[in-house]
C-alpha cells in the first residue's frame, strides 16, 4: 500500500548493491532475437538497469528476468510444478522445479502441462478416443499471468502449479493489486503490479495488452466447452483454477466442423489437403487449425508450421 500510494513498482526498484554486469545482456540478446537486435542502451529503456547515484544498476525486474544470479537474490522466483492422481495432493504422479530463467520456466511450465493434458485413449474396434482437458491457451496465459502478477517481494513459496484429475491450479504469492477487485478481472479491468516484467512481456509478444489475458482466458475455456476460470484470493496468495471436463460441446461453426469430419483418417491430412477441402488459403487454414488446437479438437504432428510433412488429426476417431 505504501508503494502504491507513492506511485512506485517493485520491481522497478534498483539494486544498489549490484552492477550493470549482474544483467546476463547475452541472456536478454537471445529471447529479443525474433523480435529486433537488442542494444545495450536498451537495457535501460526496458528499465531492466537504472541509475543509482551516478552509475547504473539492475533493477530487480532487470536481475527477476535476466539477472546472472537470480535465485540468489529472489529464491522463490521460480515455478513448482506438480501432478497429483484424485482430486486432492495425497499422491503425487510426477513433479519438477523449474528454476530456470523465468521465460524458460515459462515454456517449461507448458510443457509440463501438455505432457499431462490427455487422459489416455480409448481403443475399440472402431472407435479411438483422446480426452484433451484443457485448451492450451487458456494454460498459456494463466502462468504468464502467474508470472507477471507475482509479488516478487514476498518470500516463502515459489509459484505453484498443480494439476488434478478434475483441475488445474495456479498459484502466484501476492494478492490483487490495491483496489483492483475479482470482479473487475473479467472486465478487463487491470493493474500492472510489475511495470518491468510487463514492458518486456509486451515486447516479446508474450502478452497484447494488460487485462485482455483474463478474458482470453474466459474465451478458451467457453469456446473449448468448459467452466469459466475460478479466481479466488487465499491467505496472501492469488489462484486462478480451471476445471477439466465439458459442460457443453464446444463452439464450432460450419468449416469447422467440416475440419474435424476430414481429420477422422487415422492419417491425419496436411495443410495444402485441408485447404483444398475447405476452399480457403493456406494461410486461413492453419489460423483455423490453430485455433481447434487451441479447443483440443485437433492435435498436430510436425517440427513447425512450415514443415512440409506436418500432418492434423482430430482428437476423436470415429
Amino acid at each position: 500500500m505504501q508503494r502504491f500510494a507513492r506511485g512506485e513498482v517493485f520491481d522497478e526498484h534498483p539494486m544498489r548493491d549490484l552492477d550493470s554486469e549482474a544483467v546476463d545482456f547475452r541472456a536478454a540478446s537471445e529471447s529479443f532475437a525474433d523480435v529486433r537486435k537488442l542494444r545495450r542502451k536498451d537495457l535501460e529503456t526496458l528499465r531492466l538497469l537504472t541509475e543509482y547515484q551516478g552509475r547504473q544498476v539492475p533493477t530487480v525486474g532487470g536481475i527477476l528476468l535476466f539477472g546472472k544470479e537470480r535465485l540468489r537474490h529472489f529464491p522463490d522466483a521460480w515455478i513448482q510444478v506438480g501432478r497429483f492422481r484424485g482430486m486432492d495432493k495425497a499422491k503425487i504422479l510426477d513433479q519438477d522445479e523449474l528454476k530456470g530463467p523465468l521465460l524458460e520456466s515459462i515454456e517449461g511450465a507448458v510443457a509440463f502441462v501438455e505432457k499431462h493434458s490427455t487422459h489416455g485413449a480409448a481403443i475399440g474396434r472402431v472407435r479411438r478416443k483422446e480426452q484433451w482437458s484443457l485448451p492450451p491457451a487458456a494454460v498459456r496465459e494463466a502462468i504468464i499471468n502467474a508470472v507477471a502478477h507475482c509479488d516478487y517481494s514476498q518470500s516463502g513459496a515459489p509459484i505453484r502449479l498443480a494439476l488434478f484429475d478434475d483441475r488445474l491450479e495456479f498459484e502466484n504469492p501476492g494478492l490483487l493489486p490495491f483496489g483492483l477487485t475479482i470482479a473487475d478481472l473479467p472486465l478487463g479491468i487491470s493493474k500492472l503490479r510489475n511495470r518491468v516484467v510487463g514492458r518486456v512481456f509486451h515486447e516479446l509478444g508474450l502478452v497484447e495488452q494488460w487485462g485482455s489475458g483474463i478474458q482470453r482466458m474466459i474465451s478458451a475455456c467457453s469456446e473449448a466447452g468448459l467452466e469459466p476460470p475460478l479466481m479466488e484470493e487465499i491467505g496472501v496468495r492469488f489462484r486462478v483454477t480451471l476445471r477439466i471436463g465439458q459442460v457443453r460441446s464446444p463452439v464450432l461453426d460450419e468449416t469447422d466442423r467440416k475440419i474435424v469430419s476430414l481429420l477422422q483418417s487415422p492419417e491425419g491430412l496436411p495443410t495444402r489437403d485441408i485447404a483444398e477441402a475447405i476452399g480457403l488459403s493456406p494461410r486461413a487454414t492453419r489460423t483455423r487449425l490453430a485455433a481447434l488446437v487451441e479447443k483440443g479438437l485437433v492435435r498436430e504432428i510436425g517440427t513447425g508450421p512450415q514443415d512440409p510433412k506436418r500432418r492434423y488429426f482430430a482428437t476423436e476417431l470415429k
